[in-house]
């Protein structure tokens, strides 16, 4: 550690103490930007031997103990590197060097586990219905599973997980160790959108080397320090899927790739199914190609949904609506004599006569619409070619033209004419 760190952390403690409580909203609003404060206190947890490790984690719980928002997130991004240094410590049996780490954590995690007023608590999550839509998928994509999915939840059948109450602990121990580290690990992911890139990049580093120190992974990432295996849970490693989840759509791909394709490692040399569970379905929905998103600008995750279908009303005025409608002005039901069946319609008697009011002869009659009309597409039409013709040549062009009009009417069946 150089001189300039050190002077620097120093500055820090003495500059807290000194200060006024009604200054305390202003101070927590000028910390965040002292990135040189924050990278020598790195340096300073890093060492488990530094004289200033103490007074450091301290002051971090003075902080989060304050009740101000912004001191409480400045200490919550040393958490993964504290984690760290506590299970390295542990991994190496020289526990007398993590009795500071070991207070700053159970102090954050008595704190953490009730309420103002020192009640318990006792925290819900709600598992999400596949009936439901969401960001990540709309029920009629996923067929008739959305049908048994929406019948469960409309009788409120809704799975609510229940996590608490918590016991407080005085000291950390192999059995709870981990209980404590997962509550821990937590509640920084309940603050992941306020942590600055530094702390998710000590997140994916401290997650990497958990999962391969020990193993022969670790010569491969090479990983200097200790060479001990440091056992892990099945829910503290979902509970890192989550932060890394979270990293690889903020800037630190690289990074997060490697930490989760070292808890794939791990975990199937441990055989944890939740962990496999997770980490595959991250791996199957991240894109082929790094995301690179700004540090500064919106952090967000990138998801295709599916556009809705277009919709058109019932009521709307459509060609066959028209067509129905004309049907029926033309349809004139008699009950007394034909029905109509399989579609077969009865037209109404047509009266053609000529210009000397004479009716067309009976073989007129037998004439279907499926002869005129094809003589009609044929463009075969007996016409007069002499106004003095016979009385035959008028009632055929009126005939035709009276089959022609309904047929654009919209009639337009097998049935027989009569006329």
């Amino acid at each position: 550690m150089f001189t300039s760190d050190k002077g620097v952390v120093e500055e820090w403690l003495s500059e807290f103490k000194t200060l006024p409580e009604t200054s305390l909203p202003n101070y927590a609003t000028n910390l965040k930007d002292k990135d040189s404060l924050v990278s020598s206190l790195y340096k300073v947890i890093q060492e488990p031997q530094s004289e200033l490790l103490e007074p450091v984690c301290h002051q971090l719980f003075e902080f989060y103990r304050s009740g101000e928002e912004r001191l409480l997130r400045f200490t919550l991004q040393f958490l993964p590197e504290l984690i760290w240094c506590y299970l390295a410590i542990s991994a190496s049996r020289n526990v007398h060097s993590s009795g500071c780490i070991e207070a700053l954590l159970l102090g954050v995690y008595n704190l953490e586990i009730v309420d103002k007023q020192g009640h318990s608590k006792v925290l819900s999550f709600t598992i999400p219905s596949l009936s439901k839509p969401s960001v990540y998928h709309e029920p009629s994509s996923i067929g008739s599973m959305a049908l048994t999915e929406s019948a469960l939840s409309q009788h409120g059948l809704s799975k609510v997980v229940y996590s608490g109450p918590h016991p407080q602990r005085e000291m950390l121990t192999a059995q709870n160790r981990f209980e404590v580290l997962t509550f821990l690990l937590l509640c920084y992911n309940a603050a992941l959108t306020y942590m600055p890139s530094v702390s998710l990049q000590s997140l994916c580093q401290i997650c990497s080397r958990i999962c391969v120190c020990g193993y022969p992974r670790q010569h491969v990432r090479k990983y200097k320090g200790i060479s001990n295996r440091i056992p892990v849970s099945s829910e503290f490693m979902v509970q890192m899927l989550t932060g890394i989840y979270f990293a690889f759509y903020n800037g630190e791909w690289d990074l997060a790739q490697k930490a989760l394709d070292d808890i794939i490692y791990r975990a199937q040399l441990e055989l944890y199914p939740e962990p496999l569970l997770v980490a595959n379905a991250i791996k199957a929905s991240l894109p082929h190609g790094a995301m690179k998103s700004s540090k500064e600008g919106t952090r967000y995750i990138q998801v295709e949904i599916t556009p809705t279908s277009s919709r058109i009303s019932r009521n709307a005025v459509t060609s066959m609506s028209i067509r129905g409608h004309r049907w029926k002005r033309h349809e004139q039901p008699d009950n007394n004599n034909d029905t109509t069946e399989l579609g077969i319609l009865v037209i109404p008697e047509i009266s053609v006569t000529s210009v000397a009011g004479e009716r067309t002869g009976n073989g007129e009659k037998g004439r279907t619409l499926g002869e005129i009309d094809a003589q009609h597409m044929q463009g075969v039409q007996e016409t007069a070619t002499d106004p003095r013709t016979e009385s035959k040549g008028l009632p055929e062009i009126r005939r035709q033209k009276s089959v022609r009009k309904l047929m654009e009417d919209g009639i337009n069946s097998p049935g027989r004419v009569q006329f």
